[in-house]
């Protein structure tokens, strides 16, 4: 038990020389010294955790992101095919064969003569150019003594794209059906297309070739003509050249 001095008993003792010792008060306990510590816990008491759940056990696997994806948005149409590109403007096309000329007699025993020919105009006896060229048929007797087809040459767009077919094409067809007796190939561009060659028109023509199997004279053609008057004569050489190519119908049946 502790002596209860007020301050003056003390300060009388103090000057006496007595040490008065006064209690020292506790601190307040720890709080964690008040809890109790847990009980040691063996290993075989403690408790298994709960086992996953039949739903968690029976996810689904994980659905690639591919798959999330295509369910979330509907594929995109696909794109429709490119139109096919066109023919190149430097690609030389053939027109369809037209008569140019059918003799009024019995035309199944008179030669064919396949002429083709650059036209810018598209067709073979239009304009200034058409005449001079029906003229050099007649002159040649041809309207007469065989029957003429012709077909337009060109490229850039000359002719209509639902009639223009590939040179080769056009050709092979009009060789198959008519059974020409002699191509006539009038100017630069069809003599060096139709013969498979590079030379100039001057080297190509003067001489009869083989075109599969069938004579075929280049000339000029008649829009060139009609700016080189000079080259006319050599124009009619071409033709009495091709003349001599082809075999004389057969003389009708005496009656």
């Amino acid at each position: 038990m502790g002596l209860d001095l007020d301050p003056r008993q003390r300060a009388m003792l103090q000057e006496m020389g007595v040490t008065v010792w006064q209690p020292v008060q506790r601190a307040p306990a720890d709080a964690s010294a008040e809890v109790p510590a847990a009980p040691h816990e063996s290993p075989a008491a403690r408790v298994a955790p709960p086992p996953p759940s039949a739903a968690v056990a029976a996810a689904p696997p994980p659905v690639p992101v591919a798959a999330r994806t295509a369910d979330r948005a509907a594929p995109a149409a696909a794109p429709l095919p490119a139109p096919a590109p066109a023919a190149d403007a430097d690609t030389p096309l053939l027109g369809p064969w037209r008569a140019l000329h059918a003799a009024t007699a019995d035309a199944g025993d008179l030669p064919v003569w396949l002429v083709v020919a650059e036209c810018p105009e598209g067709d073979l006896l239009a304009g200034d150019a058409g005449r001079l060229l029906d003229n050099m048929l007649r002159a040649a007797q041809l309207h007469r003594q065989a029957r003429v087809v012709g077909a337009v040459l060109s490229r850039g767009g000359t002719l209509a794209p639902a009639e223009a077919v590939p040179v080769a094409d056009g050709l092979q067809q009009a060789l198959a059906e008519h059974r020409p007796a002699l191509v006539l190939a009038m100017g630069r561009l069809a003599a060096q297309t139709l013969l498979g060659r590079a030379e100039p028109l001057g080297r190509l023509r003067g001489q009869v070739h083989d075109l599969h199997g069938t004579p075929c004279v280049a000339t000029y053609d008649a829009a060139y003509l009609l700016r080189a008057q000079a080259d006319k004569a050599r124009a009619w050489e071409d033709l009495c050249r091709a003349l001599d190519a082809v075999p004389p119908p057969p003389a009708p049946a005496p009656v």
